[in-house]
């Protein structure tokens, strides 16, 4: 396999395989986003790219031998999702009791969408960093130009999971429930990640 070749299917199979559960965040803030408007689509997509890019510069400086987050601190991260989510259940369960509607928006901007990202993307930092180590400024730049192209691939398809009116219909009516236990879920699946619930 020559050179160029070789960086792109190793900078996608790097890239797939630590970002294959962001795809259920994406469905979940697209969902929402069909159900009630929020997040916006743009906000989706930019908080993607921002939280990215942001696990990116910090594998590149951890690579450098910078460390902008120590790795026992990276846990905390789950605190983001979790905290999201209790607050969003709290506030079903008092707009349930009152009878009135809520919106299963959890993240509703480009902060939380970010946020949610960086947070799922955690682990993203250990894998990424021995790649950026061991390769040079040209492969450097190739593999996150993948990165690039993938992150709208993937909002892509984060999209078109929800594309179907059932599901629209679905959020709608039980999305106020779901979309928040999803976020619990995935501030669980962050502290499992880290092996903190292992401690």
């Amino acid at each position: 396999m020559s050179w160029p070749i070789a960086t792109v299917v190793t900078a996608a199979g790097l890239f797939a395989g630590t970002n294959i559960d962001d795809m259920v965040v994406l469905a979940v803030l697209n969902a929402s986003s069909r159900a009630d408007g929020r997040p916006r689509r743009w906000q989706i997509w930019a908080g993607q790219y921002a939280g990215i890019a942001a696990l990116t510069v910090i594998s590149l400086a951890a690579a450098l031998g910078l460390t902008l987050v120590p790795e026992r601190w990276v846990w905390l991260l789950g605190w983001i999702p979790i905290t999201l989510g209790v607050r969003k259940l709290v506030i079903v369960i008092r707009a349930h009791n009152s009878g009135k509607h809520v919106s299963p928006a959890v993240a509703t901007g480009l902060i939380g969408v970010m946020s949610i990202t960086i947070a799922n993307g955690s682990d993203n930092i250990a894998a990424y960093t021995p790649v950026f180590r061991t390769i040079d400024a040209t492969d450097t730049f190739l593999t996150i130009g993948v990165f690039t192209v993938l992150v709208a691939v993937w909002c892509l398809v984060g999209a078109w999971l929800v594309s179907h009116h059932q599901v629209t219909r679905f959020i709608q009516q039980w999305g106020a429930w779901i979309v928040p236990v999803v976020f619990i879920g995935i501030g669980v699946y962050v502290f499992g990640k880290a092996g903190v619930l292992g401690m």
